[in-house]
């Protein structure tokens, strides 16, 4: 497991992205990228002062904004508890909590990005890749650049023997910003091992292609091995010549 220093770390890059997505509208623009934030994120609960100054509708009603902004608070709270318990290493306590922020706030509130990259957090110290794909997915539907989703989601990629698609994420990572080293790093590792699973894909087609061929020439009787299969170096192609 986890040393108390390694869940330390973790949860100091949660804490730097939820710093980012509940930055001000002002630096909305950097802050959607998920660049490092200056100061440690928290929750700050509404004051008695506060509450009691909510404005009614005349109906008795608390207005909708109002009523956002309590329910942004609340999955604040919750957020905060999921990082006490991810950083003890308690990542289904912490799974927990992130889904209630998730649920709690309000749908239109770029929080919502950070609750579900948390998650996918989560999940990927449980190893469960797929799940990490969706949650980080769901947080780029909210916030399309941010850099921490896109990273996490290629790792679970490259984590599923998908080289292809964390290839295209990290790439979109180093476009936003060349200074992500983690990004810039694996792009020729990716791209090596997308190319042989490309030529991998290529020989399972023709061994398929092979069989069902058979299946044919059999009948006239021949087969594939009449056809000789060359490959043109130069441009990967293949050229097919027929032999007795």
């Amino acid at each position: 497991g986890d040393t108390p220093r390694e869940s330390m770390a973790v949860l100091e890059e949660l804490s730097t992205d939820d710093a980012a997505a509940e930055a001000t509208t002002s630096n909305a623009g950097q802050d959607q990228r998920g660049s490092p934030a200056t100061t440690r994120d928290h929750v700050d609960a509404p004051s008695a002062a506060e509450e009691g100054s909510e404005e009614l509708t005349t109906s008795g009603g608390m207005e909708e904004g109002e009523a956002e902004k309590i329910a942004l608070v609340q999955a604040l709270a919750f957020k905060e508890q999921g990082n006490t318990h991810f950083v003890a290493g308690r990542y289904e306590e912490a799974l927990d909590l992130y889904t209630e922020a998730i649920e709690t706030a309000p749908e239109n509130s770029a929080e919502r990005a950070v609750f579900y990259a948390n998650r996918a957090a989560c999940y990927a110290k449980m190893e469960e890749f797929d799940a990490v794909i969706e949650d980080c997915t769901s947080a780029l539907g909210v916030q399309p650049e941010y850099i921490k989703a896109l990273l996490r989601r290629a790792q679970a990629h490259e984590a599923l023997g998908r080289p292809t698609e964390a290839l295209e994420d990290m790439r979109k990572i180093v476009e936003l910003d060349p200074s992500v080293k983690a990004a810039a790093n694996s792009i020729p590792r990716l791209e090596a091992a997308s190319a042989a699973k490309l030529e991998e894909q290529k020989e399972e087609m023709l061994g398929k292609l092979k069989e069902l061929g058979n299946s044919v020439l059999g009948k006239f009787g021949l087969s594939l091995d009449n056809f000789k299969a060359e490959k043109d170096p130069t441009t990967g192609s293949y050229n097919i010549s027929f032999g007795q």
